[in-house]
């Protein structure tokens, strides 16, 4: 069975673009631009790993990360942040989060982070 990745981006291009290369790599893929459907997508669609974008309107990534690792039903579930605003990855890595992505990123990068923490 393939595992399951959640993904939030408000950008519509990247989010496309992550959804189609994951999908490619044979994972099934759920992805929102909406960051306060997260939480309620994830309930229903039970992901192996959660890729958010930091900055999104509405909740951040970092604090969607904090909600997730302290839902029982996910506490341990990869969650991957990723932002072209790193200026320092302890405070990303503060949320706790299992991996950081800077973007611009190349995919490949990508698919190997998702698969190292699957």
């Amino acid at each position: 069975m393939a595992k399951r990745i959640l993904v939030l981006d408000d950008n519509l291009d990247i989010l496309d673009i992550v959804h189609e290369t994951l999908t490619y790599e044979d994972f099934e893929v759920q992805s929102t631009s909406r960051s306060d459907a997260v939480i309620a997508l994830a309930e229903t669609f039970n992901p192996d790993l959660v890729i958010l974008d930091y900055r999104v309107a509405g909740v951040n990534g970092g604090d969607l990360c904090l909600q997730i690792k302290s839902h029982p039903q996910f506490k341990d579930v990869p969650v991957i942040i990723y932002s072209a605003y790193v200026n320092n990855k302890s405070e990303l890595l503060a949320y706790g989060c299992d991996a950081i992505i800077n973007k611009p990123f190349d995919l490949t990068e990508l698919v190997e982070k998702v698969n190292n923490l699957l």
